[in-house]
């Protein structure tokens, strides 16, 4: 198939791509030169594993294309996708500024039938705003679908390949013809494509993450009382887990949830309950234990080293807010770099993969070639993300280089009783 795909960012680009590897013919549509540039010459703009060799192959073979030119996309394409950014408001509600835009566009140059297939994350309600747009400035024939997506990063080339589930939103029998042939190369049984009204496709997504964060920030609400009462968190969430109606997946405790789908996802679905005039309470609550975990790191620095934090040093191990990706949007180290540069402390900082963006934020801070150059001279390690290599360093060689023995660990990815072993202060999250 003849596909397009507006929007050169992560969902655009994985979704393209993965498309292209599937066999089909896909121009990828964006407005920044400079990103379309790099592409061109094969450099991948964000980490995502496995993304820049698909890139790579799909665009030596033609199947794969970057481009600035949307009206010919447009003109040349059966299927388009909005993959566009939708980034929140100030009120939380999602701006749909950059999906109407392209929606104005398909709608002065279709020049034959278009399947038009809404990929960003948008609130109920989106897709009868885009197809009242196209229709305003076009009568050629047209059917709107609703295709949410369902990336994790870090995994997202996998999860596209072999997705849990496919949904589909669509209110035609032709628009479900195509998405059924679409995706019939990787649509299995135990996987399988779900077809839906548009409204229930587009719910979908924003209620999957909501409960996710949800799972999040119910085990983070309830690690300050597992501290107060000498319980542990995780052998807590071992047994809720164990429960086969619940699961063990997302019941971890820690710093916070970050990224770009939890934080700005909650907050629009809790805006659209607000525009229906509907209780929001339990949506509400979900971002306000999680930012509030992330405004408790510092608290429990200075329980852990004291509360004086001036000309203090600080080992930070990881930026990102979450493993195998560089993305920073919404990470707890954002907040705790801040507070920490606030108190005077100084901060040494390593990330595999998300220095660079974090340059961004933190131009004037340490940034460390490796987790062992960190350290030297440290008050205090600070586990925030959990990359693999933080898992088994050498203890050994961290404490010839710290100035104190103190870590907190804010993933919980370190056992207590190994950490007094190796004469650190030790301080978990929803540990006693």
């Amino acid at each position: 198939m003849k596909i397009a795909v507006f929007g050169a960012g992560y969902v655009g680009l994985v979704t393209g791509t993965c498309l292209a590897e599937l066999g089909n013919e896909v121009v990828i549509v964006d407005v920044n030169q400079e990103r379309i540039n790099q592409l061109n010459r094969g450099i991948v703009p964000i980490y995502e594993p496995g993304l820049d060799e698909l890139i790579i192959r799909n665009s030596k073979e033609k199947r794969l294309i970057f481009t600035l030119d949307g009206i010919k996309a447009i003109k040349n394409s059966e299927i388009i996708f909005i993959a566009v950014g939708t980034p929140p408001n100030e009120d939380g509600s999602t701006n749909l500024t950059f999906v109407l835009q392209v929606a104005k566009e398909i709608g002065k140059n279709m020049n034959s039938y278009k399947l038009i297939v809404n990929k960003s994350t948008v609130p109920v309600g989106t897709a009868d705003k885009v197809k009242k747009t196209i229709s305003e400035l076009t009568d050629v024939e047209f059917d709107i679908v609703s295709n949410p997506e369902f990336l994790k990063e870090g995994s997202a080339v996998q999860d596209f390949m072999v997705p849990d589930r496919i949904v589909v939103g669509i209110e035609s029998e032709k628009a479900e013809e195509i998405m059924a042939d679409l995706y019939s190369s990787i649509a299995r049984t135990h996987k399988p494509l779900v077809f839906t009204d548009i409204k229930s496709s587009e719910l979908i997504k924003y209620a999957s993450n909501a409960m996710l964060a949800c799972r999040i920030s119910f085990m983070n609400q309830l690690a300050p009382l597992c501290e107060k009462i000498g319980a542990d968190i995780k052998e807590v969430a071992k047994g809720i887990g164990l429960d086969d109606r619940i699961g063990p997946r997302f019941l971890q405790a820690g710093v916070g949830y970050g990224g770009s789908c939890f934080p700005k996802d909650v907050q629009s679905l809790s805006a659209t309950l607000k525009e229906y005039r509907l209780e929001n309470d339990l949506i509400e609550s979900i971002e306000k234990v999680n930012s509030r975990q992330k405004d408790s790191i510092i608290k429990r620095l200075k329980m852990l080293i004291g509360e004086d934090l001036k000309d203090k040093t600080f080992a930070i191990w990881g930026l990102s807010f979450k493993p195998k990706t560089d993305d920073m949007r919404e990470a707890p180290s954002l907040v705790l770099i801040k507070q920490l540069l606030y108190e005077g402390a100084k901060v040494r900082a390593f990330d595999p993969e998300a220095m660079e963006n974090t340059k961004q934020y933190f131009p004037d801070i340490y940034y460390s070639e490796d987790l062992y150059d960190s350290v030297k001279g440290a008050d205090c390690i600070v586990l925030l993300t959990e990359w693999d290599e933080f898992r088994n360093p050498s203890w050994d060689k961290i404490k010839e280089s710290l100035s104190s023995l103190h870590i907190f660990d804010g993933r919980n990815i370190y056992s207590s009783k190994k950490m007094i072993e190796n004469e650190f202060k030790y301080l978990g999250v929803g540990k006693k």
